[in-house]
């Protein structure tokens, strides 16, 4: 069975080094690199690596614009952040550039291994791709589908869509998509999240999907399948 492929970037040769030895050891194939540019280089020329390991403070690009370069050009490589900064501050910053997971140094070889894991089993066959009615949303591509037919999402209205298939029909206020897609730390406002919600409807409506973005005054938005379909 092939190796799965993890991209190490750290400044530190004996960090990349300890951090390669124990993924190496527990079956997985290891690339490093050595700064933020080399690791996006790294990135795009490596097209199957399933999980980045960054360090925060490096030169160059640091771990937090290496973080939005990626969610930036691709969808759904996961990326655990692996850092000495370590202040609620540092570490929501870091989940909102992109990270998902943040693990602060010194850590235990036993707790990494047990992230490394948890973020792969998030990249296999079970989440390729969410689901609801006759309509799919698919992770690595960025497009919504339905039967044969299929329509691209740009980057704000996937991360929207993909947060309100994760629901699972729950209600989701403006706030807590704001929050989700743009980020805490964002100038974005609640008028953001109508414009791109309001989009999807007609990309919905294109492809023959069942799916409805129901408006819940003054709680939200709501997916749910339409009767008869």
């Amino acid at each position: 069975m092939e190796k799965l492929k993890i991209l190490v970037v750290d400044d530190e040769s004996r960090m990349r080094k300890l951090v390669k030895d124990f993924l190496v050891k527990a079956g997985y194939d290891v690339i490093e690199a050595g700064d933020g540019e080399q690791a996006v280089d790294t990135f795009y020329a490596q097209k199957d690596i399933a999980l980045i390991i960054l360090d925060v403070m490096m030169p160059k690009m640091d771990g937090y614009q290496v973080a939005r370069e990626v969610r930036a050009k691709r969808c759904t490589t996961s990326i655990l952040m692996l850092t000495a900064k370590s202040a609620v501050e540092d570490r929501i910053y870091g989940l909102n550039s992109g990270a998902d997971y943040y693990l602060t140094k010194p850590f235990d070889t036993r707790e990494l291994l047990a992230c490394v894991g948890a973020l792969l089993r998030r990249q296999g066959n079970q989440v390729d791709e969410l689901s609801l009615g006759n309509t799919a949303l698919e992770l690595a591509t960025c497009n919504l589908v339905c039967g044969e037919k299929k329509v691209r999402l740009s980057a704000k209205e996937f991360d929207v869509m993909r947060f309100l298939l994760r629901s699972r029909g729950a209600i989701l206020s403006k706030e807590a998509i704001l929050a989700k897609v743009w980020g805490y730390d964002s100038n974005a406002v609640e008028n953001n999240v109508e414009v791109y919600v309001g989009f999807l409807p007609k990309k919905l409506a294109s492809i023959g999907s069942n799916v409805l973005i129901n408006s819940v005054r003054r709680m939200g938005y709501q997916l749910e399948v339409k009767e008869g379909c």
